[in-house]
């Protein structure tokens, strides 16, 4: 089954420069694993396309279970340069999670969750 990535993670994202990046951190620390084998450079790479000019490159910050993803050339040359309407980047996060993800079949939204453990209160 596939799901977009919003419904196992939030991202945020930022500038710094011509350089944009977006960290991936999964509601729940068992769907880090998933993440890591999906969320790839190819895959990041084949969405914002012709939106980074230059590298990317992935992070995995252990302690807290999450990726980050660092593109340089993606924002248009940065805050001051850029022609692009959003020059800081931010709307890159919300890119990131519409890719597709694939899940066993037996997962259950968080939200899902949330809902039942909220009846049972």
């Amino acid at each position: 089954m596939k799901v977009q990535l919003r419904e196992i993670a939030f991202a945020r994202s930022g500038d710094k420069g011509d350089v944009c990046s977006i960290g991936v951190v999964p509601y729940r620390e068992s769907d880090i694993d998933t993440l890591r084998a999906q969320l790839t450079v190819e895959c990041v790479r084949d969405l914002f396309g012709p939106l980074v000019k230059g590298e990317i490159r992935r992070y995995e910050f252990h302690g807290i279970r999450a990726l980050n993803f660092v593109m340089d050339q993606a924002i248009g040359g940065g805050v001051s340069r850029s022609l692009n309407l959003d020059v800081h980047g931010k709307n890159y996060a919300m890119l990131m999670l519409s890719v597709g993800i694939d899940v066993d079949a037996d997962w259950i939204p968080i939200h899902t969750q949330a809902t039942e453990v909220a009846l049972w209160r």
